[in-house]
């Protein structure tokens, strides 16, 4: 059952992204025989139609209802400090089984007291690897239904560069990034004429790389923000994700959570 899932991770991360996007990231020999191997012919299945219903489900399908924390986050994370209408999330060794085995260092990021955190999957978790995982997890989820959702995920540098604990800057610039991560954070599919906005962001020593997103096709909402870094073993990304309805009405808190978020 886990040789499966840990397959249908690897294939998210390989067949999403085309191949001339690809060979610019410097990637072991490895990963690109394992790229190959997982070519499509996307042009007679039908690119959006083969990716929607099949590449990507196990990551964005939403947990059952007994799996959801149906506990509003206001009711036990404590204010932020910076801005009274929302509460601050700060991960911990107890969060994520990745904190615990030290692959990532601590996150944080602001978030509205309404939304609600929902359990990831354990094969999705990256439980069954620590703390020497060769595939991308999801650290933690959170949603609300009239505002949006967003998910932090963890890659191994491994899988974009070969130097070790490499800064964000040794893996590629912004726009080389989000054409491996692109797939996490639409759902599916990432095309570079999705990419509305790609910035470089410096707190102190550590470097950041900032997207906008416009995806019409994508499983995670046609409206995505994203934030990227690298750090010790890992590339963490954040994601923010709206739908029209909510992008419409809850644009500005969604970037207040992304500009919020740092390693």
């Amino acid at each position: 059952m886990a040789t499966a899932s840990v397959t249908q991770l690897s294939s998210i991360f390989s067949t999403s992204t085309s191949a001339s996007k690809l060979s610019t990231i410097n990637s072991p020999p490895s990963l690109k025989t394992h790229l190959k191997t997982h070519e499509i012919d996307h042009s007679a299945l039908g690119r959006r139609g083969f990716l929607n219903g099949v590449a990507l489900a196990p990551l964005i399908m939403a947990p059952p209802p007994s799996f959801a924390r149906e506990v509003e986050v206001g009711s036990y994370l404590p204010p932020s400090l910076s801005d009274s209408s929302f509460v601050l999330f700060k991960a911990t060794p107890k969060d994520t089984p990745a904190l615990r085995a030290g692959n990532v260092q601590p996150y944080q990021f602001i978030i509205p007291p309404t939304w609600k955190q929902t359990r990831v999957a354990n094969i999705l978790s990256g439980n069954y690897c620590q703390p020497k995982c060769a595939e991308p997890w999801i650290e933690v989820k959170f949603e609300d239904e009239k505002q949006g959702k967003v998910q932090v995920v963890a890659a191994p540098i491994i899988r974009l560069t070969n130097k070790p604990n490499a800064l964000i800057e040794d893996i590629g610039s912004p726009e080389k990034l989000i054409a491996s991560l692109g797939p996490f954070v639409t759902g599916n599919s990432y095309d570079s004429d999705e990419l509305l906005e790609a910035l470089v962001e410096k707190r102190g020593d550590q470097t950041y790389y900032k997207y906008v997103l416009e995806t019409p096709f994508a499983l995670t909402g046609s409206h995505n923000l994203a934030k990227a870094t690298a750090k010790g073993s890992t590339v963490v990304l954040f994601v923010v994700s709206a739908n029209d309805k909510q992008w419409q009405s809850s644009e500005k808190t969604l970037r207040a959570m992304i500009d919020s978020f740092e390693v």
